[in-house]
């Protein structure tokens, strides 16, 4: 058993989440507040250690009214215990689950690894990387039935080729950043062909402000 995953992202027309500098001002207002909508009504919600590094998210409820309940529980996947100790996504907002590798190269890794057991749950899985399947089963039974996934592209990516991922919500801004260095919606190592691609059923779409929103269910 695993929670419903749903991908939420905000991307340019060219289908960029970033820029080549990590810039990601992209969404207007009025889907900000969409997206908050969202995390108030789910479980849980995850990204990537490199989103906590380069955005100190707080990943908590806060543009519409809300109350501190409403904040799903943070789930971060730090392959080598990165977090960093003063990141907002460590506030008493809501639980924090740092998923991490069981072990380490790195000569400071342990003692990292302590330092996070003080102030959030800690779960490990995999040598090198985590095991997705098994941190989807482990935060399912954590309570987690829905899952909001707001990860960077390595991780959507590596999430959507576990066949992890089951829906897809998408804000299209009018814009056009460009830039091979830039980041898209899926990196990763991706797929060799096309044949080998995730499909998608569109069940919804619709403008929002300035933006165009996209709903896809994943075909399985």
């Amino acid at each position: 058993m695993r929670p419903y995953v749903i991908l939420n992202a905000a991307m340019t027309l060219d289908g960029k989440i970033a820029t080549k500098t990590g810039s990601s001002e992209i969404s207007g207002e009025e889907d900000l507040k969409r997206v908050h909508e969202l995390r108030r009504d789910v479980d849980g919600i995850m990204v990537g250690i490199n989103t906590v590094i380069a955005d100190d998210p707080r990943l908590t409820v806060h543009k519409i009214p809300s109350k501190k309940q409403d904040n799903p529980i943070r789930v971060v996947v730090d392959n080598k215990a990165r977090t960093p100790l003063n990141s907002r996504i460590l506030s008493d907002d809501a639980e924090t689950i740092i998923a991490i590798t069981e072990n380490s190269n790195e000569e400071d890794f342990k003692e990292r690894h302590q330092k996070l057991e003080k102030v959030a749950t800690i779960f490990l899985s995999g040598k090198k990387q985590i095991n997705l399947k098994d941190l989807m089963e482990y935060l399912y039974i954590k309570g987690i039935k829905i899952l909001m996934l707001e990860g960077g592209s390595t991780l959507n990516f590596s999430m959507i080729k576990e066949g992890l991922i089951d829906e897809l919500r998408i804000c299209i801004a009018p814009m056009v950043v460009g830039g091979h260095n830039s980041k898209t919606l899926f990196d990763g190592e991706g797929f060799d062909f096309m044949n080998e691609a995730i499909n998608l059923d569109l069940i919804k779409n619709y403008r929002l402000g300035k933006d165009l929103i996209l709903e896809y269910k994943v075909k399985k």
